[in-house]
């Protein structure tokens, strides 16, 4: 009996051990995936749902393991090599190279965190908050978040916001229950299983293939890659950490497309089966200040105000992830001391191209005209189709090194899974780029 009981109490005490293990490095992989819904993936997701309804949500099943396979990649090469993708790239494949991935990443990151700013005032207007003091405020908060001179301060306080991202659950369940959609949950089913790929004359084909590749573009990012690498780094996790940082982004993957998919859920429930007729939105903002329109009384309300707090935290989680990734690596390649757990006065350059990221994206924010802001959001797409397929490359190429990698090196399986989803994120890139400059091609 005292044999069992002994056994018992040392399996009790190693399954308590490795939940402390994985509490402790639990971050980069949920941060890196939650920051992700960023506020054009929340626009993406709403304009998803009241436009094609619950038939696009088989899309998420397949948006797990994708963006699952390529961000374990980042855990198990900053774990081995303990340095960040652009350090990574500058010594596996040259100055040229190197540079060529920077240039790009720093210019699209930058015209990204202009959206996530315009998605932040935008939230903000809608609780009657102008514009100058919500860029005010949210730059001194993303200042004073990453100021500490910690990684885990920054990281414990960036999970908290990434709570936030969970508003989006009641406010489908909410919108369900309110407009009665036939078959309820069995239809939100369906779309997973047995979806009704005819949308009908509102949503021509084009329209259709551009709202797919919208998806996936928003699900894998180019910032991602950098961002987790150089958090797993600056965390300081090991190669016995990879385990753990495999659980860490497997858990972000499931949550950034969980919370993608209630999104989808809410818009369609709320604007596609409403029962005045389809109603037909672009964008997160849009979709907040509609729902009293859609869901009357203090549902709607509710409802308006969940989308909007859930809008702001996007954009703030976003720039603050965005903003980051090129700090660290602009400090990778200029050999700057570019660690969270430095000081102002050990890191100063780090600091100071943070700050001059923020405040700048901020400052184009306020002045841009609504036809520059929407310019800049068609020229960050199409950036994009330069920077992520070659970074998903130079990626699987350095996780195929085994003199870098040593046993850590990627198995035959994880180079088919990534190889494939390479091949599909380029094709699906390239030929949205030429739908957003040459839209005739698709027509």
């Amino acid at each position: 009996m005292n044999y069992w009981i002994s056994k018992l109490i040392h399996r009790l005490s190693r399954l308590k051990r490795r939940w402390v293990m994985l509490l402790a490095v639990i971050g980069p992989g949920v941060i890196t995936m939650v920051a992700d819904n960023d506020a054009g993936g929340i626009s993406t997701y709403a304009s998803t749902g009241a436009k094609t309804g619950f038939n696009m949500l088989w899309a998420f099943v397949l948006l797990v393991p994708m963006a699952y396979y390529i961000q374990e990649m980042t855990v198990r090469l900053g774990a081995v090599t303990k340095r960040g993708h652009a350090e990574a790239i500058f010594d596996g494949f040259g100055r040229g190279w190197g540079w060529f991935a920077v240039f790009n990443l720093a210019l699209i990151n930058w015209l990204t965190l202009v959206t996530e700013y315009i998605g932040m005032t935008q939230a903000a207007r809608i609780f009657g908050i102008p514009e100058w003091i919500t860029f005010t405020g949210v730059s001194l908060l993303l200042m004073a978040i990453v100021f500490t001179g910690r990684y885990w301060t920054f990281e414990r306080i960036t999970l908290f916001f990434c709570l936030f991202n969970m508003v989006y659950i009641p406010a489908a369940i909410w919108a369900m229950r309110t407009h009665n959609v036939a078959d309820g949950w069995e239809s939100v089913a369906r779309g997973i299983y047995h979806p009704n790929l005819n949308f009908g004359p509102m949503l021509g084909a084009s329209a259709v293939f551009t709202l797919i590749m919208a998806n996936i573009g928003t699900t894998i990012t180019p910032w991602q890659i950098f961002f987790q690498q150089s958090a797993v780094v600056d965390k300081g996790m090991d190669i016995k950490d990879i385990k753990y940082g495999k659980i860490d982004t497997l858990v972000g993957a499931l949550l950034t497309c969980g919370v993608g998919a209630f999104i989808v859920i809410a818009t369609a429930a709320a604007f596609h089966h409403h029962p005045g007729g389809q109603i037909v939105i672009e964008s997160a903002a849009e979709t907040a200040n509609r729902m009293p329109e859609v869901m009357a009384g203090k549902w709607g309300l509710w409802a308006k105000g969940l989308f909007a707090v859930g809008l702001f935290d996007a954009g703030l989680l976003g720039a603050l992830c965005i903003s980051l990734a090129t700090s660290w690596s602009l400090g990778e390649v200029f050999g700057w001391a570019h660690s969270l757990n430095e000081s102002v006065r050990e890191a100063p350059w780090f600091y100071v191209a943070y700050f001059t990221m923020l405040v700048t994206a901020g400052v184009v924010s306020l002045v841009a005209s609504t036809h520059v802001q929407d310019a800049i959001t068609i020229f960050v797409q199409v950036v994009a189709v330069v920077l992520l397929p070659s970074a998903l490359v130079f990626l699987i190429l350095l996780l195929n090194d085994k003199p870098l990698m040593g046993e850590h090196v990627n198995t035959p399986t994880q180079n088919v899974a990534n190889w494939t989803i390479t091949g599909l994120v380029l094709v699906v890139s390239t030929a949205y780029a030429l739908s957003v400059i040459f839209p005739e091609l698709f027509r």
